[in-house]
């Protein structure tokens, strides 16, 4: 009996000593602050926790976190300045009965200052991973928020294809990965219920079948489905190769397209459009489309439709309706249109993922300006603080729509009623291409100062309130999304030119009446750098024009007259090599007067005057 007790208890040892031998592979990697530990879930049965190691010098090891199964760990350094630190880890699989099961590997890594082009790469990567990993697993289509489980979102969709597409241009999926998972969510779709073309706000991700945003919401969403719109366009332009299977998602993104009745949102062929529709309550939500808001985007769709067009004149009629128009002036910066201080932030993000509003304009603004600055007076408001909100500075400013510690979701904007103190990154960030220097120093901010509690492993969390010391935990769709598509219009204007690639676009905009901003274009100093020169000027019968380009690209030169009518195109996307490029515009045929001479390039739009003789 003794020695059966013997043999029992080596057995047991030995198995335990076999266990706690094993080791498995972990990686470190190293960033600007913190630290993102990987490694592979174990084949067995699953541990109860992991215990992580860190040492400085790879020797003296101390016990840094103890955490439930997960394969990821975020170590958050903090920020290592202008001297690499050295971290070295180790992680313990423990298993029942606090026994080490088994051991990794022991690696190291270092924490490093990061360039603001790493820096946005980083924030890139990371808030992809809610719409790529956090994907439905049925239909492919982005869950409205990280507690969502089958419900999926239209429009937070619309901005994670967006997200796919600077996903494979900046390397984190391959083309064909993004292929298969848009032919999911466009197949997914094509079946999904819709209400005279439109989608419901809400999915569920398995079956398709619509989920009630509110009591009278179970129906069509204009709003939502031009969001959705918006991203399914751009990528019907990025996937433009002639093999079967992008042919495919070209025919199934031109299908759920033109089948949108747009027109049926005109409710009885009135002169705005309506956000919903219900079969079941009609319109009894009885809410209009109309600016100053998010829904641009809805106007320019509606009027582009090849099948279910509305008439150019609801931009005026629907659009742009009563108190569409502002004219005030906010600590410095002129608001053209929209309410006091500009409201929330998102109005300058959802409806220019794509639309590219750079240098032109309709009969109100040049919404790139306005952009700008309904942005700079968000920051302007947060700087000034006049409620004496804790925390807020040139750095860590950002008004908008997220989560809330008070009432649960709230549009911020930079009124007394709206601002309780909450910042939303998403915020500066998408602002971007608006003010970079801005909002790069709110990012650092955001990451470097409160990335311990902000930042986790799909990019920042929704928002943070220092006067309630509260910092979300949650991730959001309509959030995230902008960040890595506004980001990336910064960076390489990827969507921007997708989109405004699409063939009905510019007729819409042409209707509309946008033209291009000759007092913005007209930007002396790019002009100079390109070496651009007209002779002579004035002119009589002919003009030569003269640019020195330091690469090859596409170019458009468009001629106008004083009022900003276009006359006509000299050539449009000639492509053209490094160096010196000439053409001669004829002048015969205009009369006296002044004209201006618009270029169109990867660098943006500048414009030259010249008179006529």
């Amino acid at each position: 009996m003794l020695f059966r007790k013997f043999l029992i208890a080596f057995t047991l040892c030995c198995c335990w000593m076999a266990a706690a031998a094993q080791t498995f592979p972990l990686t470190a990697t190293g960033y600007d602050s913190h630290v993102e530990l990987n490694w592979p879930a174990p084949m067995g049965a699953p541990p109860i926790s992991y215990k992580i190691w860190r040492s400085n010098d790879g020797q003296n090891f101390s016990l840094l976190k103890i955490i439930f199964p997960n394969t990821t760990y975020l170590d958050y350094t903090g920020f290592a300045g202008d001297t690499p630190d050295e971290y070295h880890y180790f992680v313990e699989e423990m298993a029942p009965g606090g026994t080490v099961a088994a051991v990794s590997d022991t690696v190291a890594t270092t924490v490093s200052e990061l360039s603001d082009d790493a820096l946005m790469d980083m924030v890139q990567r990371y808030t992809f991973r809610y719409f790529w990993d956090f994907g439905h697993p049925v239909s492919g289509m982005a869950r409205e928020r990280n507690t969502s489980g089958d419900v999926v979102t239209s429009g937070g969709t619309g901005f994670g294809i967006m997200a796919m597409l600077v996903a494979v241009e900046r390397g984190y999926i391959t083309r064909q990965q993004a292929l298969d998972r848009l032919i999911t969510m466009t197949n997914f779709l094509e079946n999904a219920d819709r209400f005279h073309g439109a989608f419901s706000h809400w999915l569920n991700g398995a079956t398709g079948t619509v989920v009630s945003f509110s009591q009278f919401d179970n129906g069509g969403d204009l709003v939502e489905t031009a969001f959705l719109m918006q991203g399914l366009l751009a990528a019907r332009q990025y996937f433009d190769q002639n093999d079967p299977a992008e042919l495919a998602l070209r025919e199934n993104i031109t299908g759920l397209w033109e089948a949108v009745e747009w027109d049926w949102y005109r409710k009885n062929n009135s002169n705005v459009l309506y956000w919903h529709w219900s079969p079941n309550y009609n319109w009894q939500m009885n809410h209009q489309v109309r600016g100053y808001n998010e829904g641009l985007i809805v106007y320019l769709l509606a009027i582009a439709s090849p099948t279910h067009p509305v008439p150019a004149s609801l931009w005026n009629t629907g659009w742009a309706g009563p108190g569409y128009i502002n004219g005030q002036t906010y600590y410095g910066y002129k608001l053209d249109v929209g309410p006091a201080r500009g409201g929330p932030l998102f109005f300058a993000h959802y409806s220019y993922l794509g639309f590219d509003p750079r240098g032109i304009k309709d009969i109100y603004t040049n919404y790139y300006t306005h952009n700008k600055h309904h942005t700079l007076v968000n920051r302007a408001y947060c700087i000034a603080n006049p409620l004496n909100h804790q925390g807020y500075s040139a750095d860590n400013w950002g008004l908008t729509a997220s989560d809330d510690p008070l009432v649960g979701y709230l549009a911020h904007e930079p009124t007394a009623g709206r601002d309780n103190g909450t910042i939303t990154p998403t915020a500066a960030l998408s602002s971007m291409p608006y003010t970079p220097a801005e909002s790069m120093a709110a990012l650092k901010h955001f990451y470097r100062v409160h990335g311990e509690k902000l930042w986790g492993r799909m990019g920042f969390f929704d928002a943070f309130n220092l006067n309630q010391n509260w910092y979300a935990t949650s991730t959001l769709a309509i959030d995230q999304g902008p960040i890595i598509c506004m980001i990336e219009n910064y960076r390489s204007r990827l969507l921007w030119d997708l989109f405004m690639s699409n063939p009905e676009i510019q007729p819409a905009l042409d209707a509309i009446g946008f033209v291009p901003d000759l007092s913005t274009a007209t930007d002396q100093s790019t002009a100079n750098e390109l070496g651009w020169l007209l002779f002579p000027n004035p002119a009589t019968d002919a003009l030569a024009v003269s640019f020195v380009f330091d690469k090859s690209q596409p170019i458009s030169l468009d001629l106008y007259d004083a009022q900003g009518r276009l006359l006509r195109n000299i050539f449009k996307e000639k492509t053209v090599a490094a160096g010196i490029v000439g053409e001669e515009v004829p002048l015969q045929d205009l009369p006296t007067g002044l004209y201006f001479l618009v270029l169109k390039m990867e660098s943006g739009t500048c414009a030259k005057q010249f008179v006529k003789n």
